[in-house]
């Protein structure tokens, strides 16, 4: 049984993400290259984007604090704390309207 307080990584995360180059930091906390399942903390830097790229598998954002938009070529959605977001099945991409931290589940597909 493994514990992770969620909060508490984020705080962490967003203050390496604050002096980070990228404006970016994040963390596997499930999974990784052996699972199926890959769960990620992220933070992000007001301003910051994660360029447009093509989804893995079947994918969810949670946000945990602040702003963001996903988008996916004109589409675009609103995230704010709390929100859950299904991530579309086509190349998206994500973009922080404020300092923001997320949980980003994927499901890779099978080998």
């Amino acid at each position: 049984m493994n514990k992770l307080n969620v909060a508490a990584k984020s705080r962490e995360l967003a203050k390496q993400a604050a002096t980070a180059s990228s404006g970016r930091a994040s963390q596997t906390v499930f999974g990784g290259h052996e699972k199926q399942l890959r769960q990620t903390v992220i933070a992000m830097r007001e301003g910051t984007t994660l360029a447009e790229h093509a989804n893995p598998g079947e994918a969810t954002l949670l946000v945990i604090s602040g702003r963001l938009w996903l988008t996916s070529g004109e589409d675009r959605w609103s995230g704010r704390e709390m929100d859950y977001l299904v991530v579309p099945d086509a190349r998206h991409g994500i973009e922080a309207e404020t300092d923001t931290t997320f949980v980003l589940t994927v499901m890779m597909p099978p080998r």
